[in-house]
């Protein structure tokens, strides 16, 4: 492969793609407070029994680099198991992961901001299946991730293109990577997600965006993000770790998130899985910093509920939204950004349920002041599915939060005095000047919703949430055109996937 569109893309920084519209905001930054469950007395609880389980439970870390660095950090190690002094994993991420840091896209208008108080929106991760109107549910392919890939570019309130919005199951299981990683980079400029189901592939995903950005430039800056799972309770894999090491070995961000399903994979209690979701959390944020001091990591957590009587796990539930709020505040103590939320549901269909469900995620998501949100569009069915209808009405569901965001304007705009008093009393507001200057951007205009009149609503077709979606989602895709990307550093992505995929034999386990 040539060096050139290495060094031409470091110089111009992000693939050559186009600025989008003034218009379009790249992430939320919030200007409401965040709402928090647990006072300081409550969180020190959650803390000191963190604390207490890293250092008398311990952390298995089945990964013998991992195992070594702790050692030589200070950890007690036994076999697999690592137990802490207290105060270390705290010490050690305080000492060098960054509080605030910005994911590069090959846009520079669509870098996004994580940590403090921003928000970024990502669609649904990890579906083996597709569902849609018109075909129902099925296994998907490389063309539904790549609609997925396209669709979240064009939709302006999600910020992020996400990972794998769903796992195509037409390409082999250790080469698909790459036809992933390659459809997040040609079909979106937005910033996206990489590979970590090995750590080949997490190297693979560094080596394209290098050729992408630029080799020097990926050092010194995080172009991608990466989700890294606990196997929650209280381990870590080889898998997960040695795809943490590549990524903050070059600088990139890792998301250390427990996957908790509480009642079975961490106690009943919200104070009882919070505990163990901050201890397995600090133990995997503080490898990456042991890995590379600096390197940037988020604290993650998806926690959910389960039925006692099936087992099977439970969404939009009171549980699931009161542990976000208290690992929200947990990562704001520590100092670092953290992921949650989405749009969660257990739902079939993009259905009633689903959108209570959902709902019931999102709203606490936002209040809770989340940096990253993955899942906040698409998600169905638990997540064994991603939607296509469900993503169009997630998306305006996420415009709203935007709104809600923004908080109350007190500009002189805002308080509209002069409109009061250019109308008086008994009088309406329609025809002022004010509203003459507000009225296109004075509420939030719905994209799914119908608020016409019944009779207009029969005569054009007595279509519901879920048809409207249907219709947009197709014509998007009919409407939608590719960000340029520079052909030579195409064709050398192009070159590299080739090369790479011819190095080994397809398999499909």
């Amino acid at each position: 492969m040539s060096e050139n569109p290495r060094k031409r893309s470091g110089r111009r920084g992000r693939g050559g793609s186009s600025a989008p519209a003034p218009s379009i905001v790249p992430y939320i930054t919030r200007n409401i407070p965040v709402y928090e469950l647990l006072n300081e007395e409550g969180l020190a609880v959650i803390e000191r029994n963190a604390d207490i389980i890293l250092n008398e439970v311990g952390i298995d870390f089945r990964y013998a680099p991992a195992l070594k660095l702790f050692k030589d950090a200070g950890a007690d190690i036994d076999g697999e198991r690592v137990r802490f002094p207290l105060g270390m994993c705290r010490q050690i991420i305080q000492a060098s992961a960054p509080s605030l840091f910005e994911q590069i896209a090959r846009n520079p208008a669509r870098n996004v901001k994580l940590g403090g108080n921003h928000t970024v929106f990502a669609p649904v991760y990890g579906p083996p299946f597709v569902r849609d109107l018109d075909k129902g549910r099925r296994y998907a392919m490389i063309e539904d991730f790549q609609n997925f890939v396209k669709l979240s570019y064009m939709l302006p309130s999600l910020h992020h293109s996400g990972g794998t919005v769903c796992e195509p199951t037409d390409l082999p299981v250790n080469k698909r990577h790459f036809d992933m990683v390659y459809a997040h980079m040609k079909y979106s400029d937005k910033p996206f997600m990489g590979s970590v189901t090995h750590p080949d592939r997490a190297q693979d995903t560094v080596d394209m965006c290098k050729i992408l950005f630029g080799e020097d430039f990926v050092d010194q800056n995080t172009v991608v993000i990466n989700l890294i799972n606990a196997n929650s309770p209280m381990t870590f894999d080889e898998t997960m770790l040695g795809a943490s090491e590549v990524y903050a070995r070059n600088n990139q961000a890792s998301i250390v998130s427990p996957f908790i399903l509480a009642g079975a994979m961490s106690p009943v209690t919200a104070a009882g899985t919070l505990a163990q979701l901050l201890a397995e959390a600090m133990a995997g944020m503080a490898f990456t910093q042991l890995v590379r001091p600096g390197s940037p990591v988020i604290f993650g957590t998806f926690a959910s509920s389960i039925s006692m009587q099936s087992g099977a796990p439970t969404f939009g539930t009171p549980e699931p939204a009161i542990v976000l709020n208290g690992a929200a505040a947990l990562a704001r103590r520590l100092g670092v950004p953290f992921r949650s939320g989405g749009a969660l549901c257990g739902s079939k269909i993009p259905d009633a349920q689903a959108a209570y469900e959902s709902a019931q995620t999102i709203m606490p998501t936002l209040l809770s002041g989340v940096n990253f949100v993955l899942h906040a569009a698409g998600w169905l069915e638990g997540g064994l599915a991603s939607s296509y209808e469900k993503l169009i009405m997630d998306a305006d569901q996420l415009g709203m939060m935007q709104v809600l965001a923004n908080g109350i304007d007190l500009s002189e705009n805002g308080q509209a005095m002069s409109a009061v008093r250019e109308v008086g009393p008994g009088a309406h507001f329609l025809g002022c000047e004010h509203t003459q200057n507000n009225f296109m951007s004075a509420f939030y205009r719905s994209t799914i919703a119908d608020n016409n009149s019944f009779e207009q609503w029969e005569s054009e077709g007595s279509l519901d949430a879920t048809m409207r979606a249907n219709k947009i989602w197709k014509q998007m895709l009919n409407d939608y055109e590719a960000p340029p990307l520079d052909p030579a550093i195409d064709e050398a992505l192009l070159d590299f996937i080739a090369r790479r995929k011819g190095e080994f034999e397809d398999m499909n386990y």
